[in-house]
């Protein structure tokens, strides 16, 4: 299978050290990921909340660009990036005229012939046999999986794992050596877009996540998606005020963990560049 690489925006600005870490990983387990040419903005988080088409148009067209370079699946490690491209082929799908007019839009069609997988099917599929393998040192921390909203919602359309209770990070973090910790926040919000408009809510919300990580032992949350890194990582100060006492547990991307179990080191994963510290070896 031709695997594509869909980076976004973030991958590509805020959060570098995901587009790092994913890129690292695929490389030490031989893992090839081309890279969509012209690739563009998919309109999270801000598109489809503005307008319908535009947010139909925009991710449409990095599907067709796929389907175009010869693509038969992408992987799209942004959370953000893969409900709106998931979002956009099933409503594309559904609704012929629909797709006929966006096709006009853009200036080409697509087809429907791209799988779009997130980081975790990703590596579910094409790394599941090669991770215990490769391990050059084991992840031997207790660790809280964090989801998020976007992997599993909505979920008549994603269809990926389990809607309250997701297992497919759980699975490699054990295929690593780590411990990964039942909890009761796997995918609640942690604020998502309202990062900056609204700080308060997103401390509030990001402080409960925060809270129970640590209160269960947690050594590290990790993450697959770079608006919840950023809240949870960035937005520390603002957790830290709301829970009354400062909490350094460190919030690290599922292939920053991976590569640290493979040997990768701290700067090739990008880990320098978190705001709370990460310690972890």
């Amino acid at each position: 299978m031709n695997t594509g690489f869909y980076p976004g925006c973030s991958l590509d600005g805020t959060s570098r050290e995901y587009n790092e870490s994913v890129r690292a990983v695929a490389a030490k387990l031989g893992l090839a990921l081309a890279e969509i040419d012209d690739w563009n903005c998919c309109g999270a988080t801000a598109a489809h909340s503005m307008s319908r088409s535009l947010s139909l148009a925009l991710p449409a067209r990095v599907l067709a660009l796929a389907e175009r370079q010869g693509f038969g699946e992408v992987v799209v490690p942004c959370a953000s990036c893969y409900n709106r491209l998931s979002v956009a082929a099933h409503e594309l799908a559904a609704d012929g005229a629909l797709a006929a007019k966006v096709a006009e839009a853009v200036g080409m069609a697509y087809n429907g012939g791209v799988r779009i997988l997130n980081v975790l099917q990703w590596l579910g599929e094409h790394a599941a046999g090669k991770l215990a393998g490769a391990v050059a040192k084991p992840f031997a921390h207790r660790v809280v999986c964090y989801y998020g909203c976007l992997l599993v919602r909505p979920h008549k359309v994603l269809g990926f794992d389990r809607l309250e209770d997701p297992q497919a990070m759980d699975g490699i973090m054990r295929a690593i050596g780590a411990e990964p910790i039942d909890w009761a926040f796997k995918t609640e919000c942690c604020g998502a877009g309202l990062s900056v408009s609204r700080t308060d809510l997103v401390g509030k919300l990001s402080a409960n996540i925060v809270a129970d990580a640590r209160d269960r032992g947690a050594e590290a949350i990790v993450v697959a998606c770079p608006m919840c890194h950023s809240n949870l990582d960035m937005r520390r100060a603002a957790i830290n005020k709301c829970l009354e006492e400062p909490t350094d547990i460190p919030v690290i991307y599922v292939t920053q963990a991976i590569g640290l179990a493979l040997g990768l080191a701290h700067r090739e994963l990008g880990l320098q560049r978190h705001m709370v510290e990460v310690k972890l070896k």
